[in-house]
């Protein structure tokens, strides 16, 4: 049984406490390796050798930190199949997605970040011939990142490649649910020769290690992705101590079909956007609601395609659901599906757990499970279930569909399918979402703002917003005269 370590100054390194956490494989159900149990000790070690660390990483040339990100980019490209299959092995999703979008991505988190700082320009501003005044932008210093356990290393990397790119040397905290490619990925930081201090990664609880990094006095900075709850509580830890908070946090998506829609296109895809990752993206679209006109024929067609998706072995190139993530969290799905049917609604497919043969007869599957017949405005359409279960609802109107959509704490991202371009444009601009994709999903450029609004969280990723956030500015004025 493979042990992992801490990650701190440069060394794999044994938690203070000598204590271990059971690391399940949710495809079986059973546990696969041990994950320190780490507290306030390591993180204080840690945020030691990041404060040690900071001074030569940050005043390093901007190539030379350039080109060590892009060894370590290139070194997850070289182990694309094996981190995909830990990732899969450690998060229960099938080894074809990991291969084809976790961790591609995160091995384009690191080159993105590693040639944009290249390419990062301040700013002047002339008072005529008065003065001139310039902006310089320097690291924070150290940055305490936190991440989720349904893209591992995908949005891990998703914090790191931009703080250390802008200079900052990093504490980061894998989920304990998903550490394994963290774990890889500390190796891979070893192999090219990353100084030591500039990443360090301590395993563990949230409420031990997260809450440690959260509260530290030299930790000015924090970034997290995760749950609406969690946030609420960093932030009410971190705003008293006035750290720059970014927090990206959940979501409850609503995905708008108009009659005018190319529907093969929209149904191909939105069985993407319900069901990718097991649901499991704080993106999906777990709302869907489809114009009066076309609704009896989306459902029939959308519900005979979902019950042919195979939901096995994570393995298995032909698999299109593997397991959610863990045991509770699969309660906690299933639970929703319950409440669905005691608020009136009708199960068309899926509501079950699905029981595998042999060595996966344990693990955590769920059918994809389509509902219909709920109000707008019930749990089931309000509360964040984040798994494979969505809802279908007719409307009339735009103005209707806008008071279901915008009706949620949530505004993350919106997902809307019309020909109509004036539609599209009206829409988008009505609804309240840091995100919308007109007539696709998941459809990303690095360069571009990535955030919501509400209770989906507070600042941005993604681009120069990220080198904005992992840095501070400083306006020099020079009068000439």
């Amino acid at each position: 049984m493979q042990t992992i370590k801490n990650y701190i100054n440069g060394e794999l390194l044994e938690p203070f406490g000598k204590q271990y956490i059971d690391n399940y494989n949710p495809s079986t159900g059973k546990v696969y390796s041990l994950i320190p149990d780490s507290d306030e000790r390591d993180v204080e070690l840690a945020t030691k050798a990041a404060l040690i660390a900071f001074p030569s990483w940050s005043a390093m040339p901007k190539d030379e930190r350039s080109r060590i990100m892009v060894r370590i980019s290139e070194l997850i490209e070289k182990n694309l199949d094996r981190l995909a299959i830990a990732e899969s092995m450690d998060n229960g999703k099938p080894i074809s997605l990991a291969k084809t979008v976790d961790i591609p991505r995160a091995a384009s988190n690191f080159y993105f970040y590693a040639t944009s700082i290249l390419h990062y320009a301040s700013e002047s501003h002339a008072m005529e011939d008065t003065a001139i005044n310039y902006t310089v932008r320097t690291p924070v210093g150290v940055a305490g990142c936190i991440s989720p356990w349904n893209l591992p290393l995908y949005l891990f990397t998703w914090k790191i490649a931009p703080a250390i790119a802008s200079g900052n040397c990093v504490v980061a905290k894998p989920s304990e649910i998903t550490p394994m490619t963290a774990f890889l990925l500390s190796e891979l930081c070893i192999e090219a020769g990353l100084p030591k201090g500039v990443l360090n990664i301590v395993h563990g609880y949230g409420h031990k290690v997260g809450a440690a990094i959260t509260a530290h006095p030299k930790i000015p900075l924090i970034s997290f992705t995760g749950g609406t709850k969690t946030g609420a509580e960093i932030a009410r830890v971190a705003a008293p101590m006035f750290k720059k908070l970014s927090l990206e946090l959940g979501g409850k998506n609503p995905n708008i079909i108009f009659a005018d829609c190319d529907f093969e296109k929209t149904i191909r895809t939105t069985l993407q956007s319900s069901f990718a990752n097991q649901g499991q993206i704080c993106l999906c679209g777990s709302r869907i609601f489809i114009e009066r006109s076309i609704y009896e024929k989306f459902k029939i067609e959308f519900v005979e395609r979902v019950k042919k998706l195979k939901v096995g072995n994570p393995a298995d190139a032909d698999s299109k659901l593997g397991a959610v993530v863990s045991k509770s969290h699969m309660e906690k799905v299933l639970s929703y599906v319950d409440i669905a049917k005691q608020e009136g609604g009708t199960v068309l497919c899926g509501g079950n757990q699905v029981k595998l043969d042999g060595e996966f007869a344990d693990g955590y599957y769920i059918a994809p499970t389509v509902i219909e017949g709920l109000t707008y405005d019930c749990r089931t359409n309000q509360e964040e279930i984040f798994g494979p279960v969505v809802t279908l609802m007719p409307f009339d109107t735009e103005e209707e569909v806008l008071v279901y959509a915008n009706s949620t704490q949530y505004g993350l991202a919106a997902i809307l399918w019309t020909e109509n371009l004036t539609r599209a444009h009206r829409m988008a601009n009505n609804l309240h979402s840091g995100i919308v994709w007109i007539n696709c999903w998941l459809l990303r450029d690095l360069r571009t703002p990535f955030g919501g609004v509400k209770s989906s969280g507070v600042g941005r990723e993604g681009g120069f917003e990220a080198l904005h956030f992992f840095t501070e500015p400083k306006n020099v004025c020079i009068k000439l005269k």
